[in-house]
């Protein structure tokens, strides 16, 4: 389940870069009540992606923002209440490890979902009804 962190340089240190990224990676798997979770932990992955400084606008114009994506199977995050607090959350991890240099109203998110079947680990296209197997397994 890929995470992307994109933020201009300077916005975040290395060390709040990964403790951001680690801070979202447990908020989905608590969301989903897989904190711990064998097969799921190693399987929410991603980067931070640091922007050249003056390279990220909003209206138009240079502007220092962050955005947090995740790709999922449709299954995750299924209701309004779920997406709420992924976004609400993740916003306040984001903030925080931007320790000012970032306006909350400055930070974006979006979730983006895969198609039924076009999920793959490891070389291997999973169903959500796979990937629920393996994550039970887990």
């Amino acid at each position: 389940m890929p995470i992307q962190i994109i933020v201009p340089e300077g916005a975040l240190s290395p060390a709040a870069e990964a403790e951001a990224f680690r801070k979202l990676t447990e908020l989905l798997l608590r969301l989903h009540g897989l904190s711990g979770n064998r097969f799921m932990t190693p399987n929410v992955i991603g980067e931070v992606t640091v922007v050249p400084k003056g390279r990220t606008f909003s209206g138009g114009k240079p502007a220092d923002i962050a955005v947090f994506e995740l790709k999922v199977p449709s299954f995750v995050l299924p209701t309004q209440e779920l997406k709420d607090v992924w976004i609400s959350e993740g916003t306040t991890i984001i903030e925080q490890a931007a320790a000012g240099r970032i306006k909350r109203e400055h930070i974006f998110a979006n979730v983006n979902y895969a198609v039924e079947g076009a999920w793959g680990i490891g070389g291997k296209a999973f169903s959500n009804a796979d990937l629920g197997s393996a994550a039970a397994a887990g």
